[in-house]
């Protein structure tokens, strides 16, 4: 009887190891599953940072509808269609200064509207070039611009420093036209500080009468 109890216990516990090194063994897997698990995820997560840092990057931190331009100012982020149009603008300052007129008219639109200094002066391109080409140009350079753009159309205002005439301002529309942005109205005036406004608007009116 000693010898079967004692048998019979021996087996017990080779049975009771085997259950718990089992249980072990099926813990152990477990573990292994949820780091696996983690790991992937882990692996994920990063992959989607990567990606979503990636698009911040690409994108433009300034909307591409606006464009400032101060000439002895910061730099700013534009669309290639307000660099363009920025460029005919440029284009049209340089060809009045060198008096070449042909390609100076060929930035604006046929239909384009050119609105000048006097209160007279509203003209339609023929009556413009009427006025120009017996001119030797005039100068205007370029401080500060301002852009906004709406699908096709374009609306700027600038200031510019002129050596007979001193602080101007040019504003108008931009249209594009077979893919080429031109000038569909520019109006060109000169800016009266308040603190003389008075002064200058009854001159104006005493010429009116004379």
């Amino acid at each position: 009887m000693l010898k079967d109890t004692h048998a019979f216990a021996v087996k017990g516990t080779t049975v009771n190891r085997a259950a718990n090194m089992s249980r072990a063994t099926n813990a152990s897997r477990a573990t292994n599953i949820i780091r696996i698990s983690l790991g992937l995820l882990l692996s994920v997560l990063m992959l989607v940072g990567l990606n979503v840092s990636a698009q911040a990057q690409d994108s433009p931190t300034q909307s591409a509808q606006t464009q400032d331009t101060q000439v002895q100012g910061a730099q700013t982020t534009s669309s290639s269609d307000q660099q363009a149009a920025a460029q005919v603008l440029d284009l049209l300052n340089q060809y009045s200064s060198d008096a070449d007129w042909d390609k100076y008219f060929a930035l604006y639109r046929k239909d384009g509207i050119f609105i000048g200094t006097d209160a007279s002066e509203r003209w339609g391109m023929a009556e413009f070039e009427h006025y120009s080409r017996p001119t030797k140009g005039w100068r205007y350079d370029l401080t500060e611009r301002h852009l906004i753009q709406y699908g096709d159309v374009i609306l700027f205002d600038e200031l510019l420093n002129s050596p007979a005439y001193g602080v101007s301002r040019g504003t108008g529309t931009l249209i594009k036209t077979d893919g080429y942005w031109k000038i569909a109205q520019y109006h060109l005036s000169f800016p009266i500080p308040n603190e003389i406004a008075k002064q200058i608007t009854t001159e104006i009116k005493a010429a009116k009468k004379q």
